[in-house]
């Protein structure tokens, strides 16, 4: 078992990125189920403001640090994470997992063409085997039995699920029981969209310094300035406010 950071109520577990890996081949050569929850500024500041987000994230068998910001939360908390394992950068480690293994992905979420050029950039590495289906994340949630039914019935043993907060989560959590024949499960946000080369990623030295949102936001300031200003100004506050309690 990992050590565990201790943030906002949630155990954030200490992880490198390796260590993910191996957890998570190590979860499907024994036949295990085990679902992660990728965690960011954002996200913290989503679950203080939603019971049951939280409630859903709280669910997970493992919780991960995705956000420069949180590690430099760790450091100053006197309780430092050993680095960031962003969910975008896990997704082709595991695409290789699967393929070694012989296992199928499920991949749920993003519009129809972005989930599906996604699904064809791994057919060209991979082969067809590798697939289990795919679906685009944009059905009604009265459904959403029904679609994880489809996907436990394509025999997948890896299921990605695409789509903002808190509907993934939504998703793997209300039908938890029925998903437990899948080996892997993990809410990935929108790297479907930058895997599919519909959104661009930051350079790499704005990701080591913390600076994506500022690259998003400069993608979108229109409709991500509120979010990001509004958002890290009250994860400051947040960090500051833990800081005095210690």
């Amino acid at each position: 078992m990992s050590s565990k950071f201790h943030f906002s109520d949630l155990p954030i577990d200490n992880l490198s990125f390796e260590e993910t890996l191996d957890l998570i081949d190590n979860v499907i050569e024994a036949n295990n189920s085990v679902t992660l929850t990728d965690v960011n500024a954002g996200k913290i500041i989503q679950i203080r403001e939603d019971s049951v987000l939280k409630n859903y994230v709280l669910q997970s068998d493992v919780i991960q640090a995705d956000g420069q910001s949180l590690i430099w939360a760790s450091k100053i908390l006197g309780s430092p994470l050993k680095e960031r394992v962003a969910g975008i950068d896990l997704i082709p480690e595991i695409m290789k997992i699967a393929s070694k293994k012989d296992r199928k992905v499920y991949f749920l979420g993003a519009k129809h063409e972005v989930v599906r050029e996604v699904v064809m950039k791994f057919k060209d590495l991979y082969g067809e085997n590798i697939i289990a289906g795919y679906r685009d994340g944009y059905f009604d949630h009265n459904h959403s039995l029904e679609i994880a039914n489809e996907i436990v019935s394509t025999n997948a043993s890896i299921l990605f699920v695409g789509m903002t907060s808190p509907l993934q989560e939504k998703f793997l959590f209300e039908n938890h029981e029925i998903l437990k024949s899948l080996n892997f499960k993990m809410g990935v946000g929108g790297s479907f969209d930058v895997i599919a080369g519909k959104v661009k990623r930051a350079p790499v030295w704005m990701q080591k310094y913390g600076l994506e949102w500022f690259y998003r936001f400069m993608q979108e300031p229109k409709r991500m300035w509120k979010r990001y200003l509004i958002g890290n100004t009250k994860f400051i506050l947040l960090v500051v406010k833990e800081k005095l309690k210690k």
